[in-house]
Parts: structure tokens; sequence; C-alpha cells
């Protein structure tokens, strides 16, 4: 499920980052970066981890393979470096860019939301989105079955419509593709025939399969 938590302010927080691995002997940690370019991570200012307590303020120092290599202050040797390992990094939701139009919105902004069936009725509410390599499906709990999720396709079919503005979406659910889910499920999105070709689709904050944890989440902005 979307890793979309509140802190103790009811901020909305969202994961931007993981830290895999310390990297040499003076500190260093290596990042997995949910962002489209890794370096727009360190844009956030301070990241929090998971408790919203602990900030981390990170100074990029290099890359290895599609990782960052970053210094976190009062981190200074590699067995501090080893104890953050894991550790998944947080923003405030508020930190994130506004999205530009009406057809471009953050996964973590989905949790919670009602879907409602093409026909009409209340089908459930949006627990998360996810990938779990096979492309993105929506998680959602069922109105009328309590206790049971459902994973659909995240395809403009089968979500043909997302209204943010009622706190709404509506879903096309296609035979046989209805299966229980209790998985894990921070990016944007903006509609399309794959629901995978913007920008803001790249950068925003959802969990992937990378991480499972791994989430994906916004960057620092839109490329150019």
């Amino acid at each position: 499920m979307a890793d979309t938590r509140k802190s103790k302010t009811d901020d909305a927080f969202v994961c931007v980052g993981m830290i895999t691995a310390p990297h040499g002997v003076r500190g260093a940690v290596r990042v997995k970066s949910y962002t489209v370019d890794p370096d727009n991570l360190v844009g956030y200012g301070p990241l929090f981890d998971a408790k919203g307590q602990a900030k981390f303020k990170l100074s990029p120092v290099g890359h290895v393979r599609d990782q960052l290599i970053a210094k976190i202050d009062g981190v200074n040797d590699r067995d501090a470096a080893e104890r953050l390992r894991g550790t998944k990094l947080y923003v405030p939701r508020t930190a994130l860019p506004e999205t530009e139009d009406e057809d471009e919105f953050y996964l973590a902004d989905l949790v919670g939301l009602k879907a409602h069936h093409v026909d009409g009725s209340l089908f459930g509410t949006v627990r998360g989105v996810a990938d779990f390599g096979a492309g993105d499906v929506i998680e959602i709990a069922l109105e009328e079955v309590r206790g049971k999720v459902v994973v659909l396709p995240f395809t403009k079919e089968v979500v043909p419509d997302v209204v943010l503005s009622e706190r709404k979406l509506v879903v096309n659910p296609p035979e046989g593709l209805l299966q229980e889910e209790e998985g894990p499920g921070n990016r944007t999105r903006r509609p399309g025939s794959s629901r995978r070709d913007s920008q803001a689709d790249r950068d925003s904050d959802a969990v992937t399969a990378d991480a499972v944890g791994a989430e994906t989440a916004t960057g620092s902005g839109k490329e150019a």
C-alpha cells in the first residue's frame, strides 16, 4: 500500500528514498532515490525517518549504478552508516511541488479516495498503488465485502477518471482480474493509455517492488 502516513502534527509524509548500504569507510551511504533525477532527493531540505523524528541532511558526493552516494550530517564512519541501512527517507507532503493541471496527481493523494464503479455504484476505498514488476496496480478495499481487497491494473481503461476535487475515482474492473491482495502498495500520475508516460508519473511516491520496500516519490521539480 502506498506509504503515506501522518506525523504527530497530522501532516502527511511521503517516502522519497531509502538508505541501502554504507559506502566506503568515512560515513557515506548509498541511497535508492525514488525521483527521476536521484540528486533531486536533496532538494527537499531535511529528510525524516518513518517516525518523523530523526532528521537527515544529505550532501551528494557521487553515484553508483542507479543509486546516489551521499554524506549525512553527523555520520562520520562506516559503523554509523551501517546502522542506517534500510532506513526509509520521508518528506512532508507539503514539500512536494504542486501539480500543474487537473489530470496530474501524486499517488499518495489517491489513498483514501472513494472508488465508484462506472455504473455509478460505490465500489470501495483506495488503499494504495503498487508496482510489482508487471505494471502498476491499484488496491481497493471493497465496500460490500468487509476485509476484502481487490487489485486492479492501474490503466486508463480500468481507472478512466480521477477527480481529486471530489475525492473519488472511477473504476471499470475487467472480468476475471479481481483478486485478493494483502501486499504493500509517491509518484505522480497523468492519465494516459498506460499511466506511465508523464514526468509526474516517474517522480511521485508510491510503493514499488524494488524496495519492499521501495517507494517512488516526486523529484524536486518537473524536467524542463
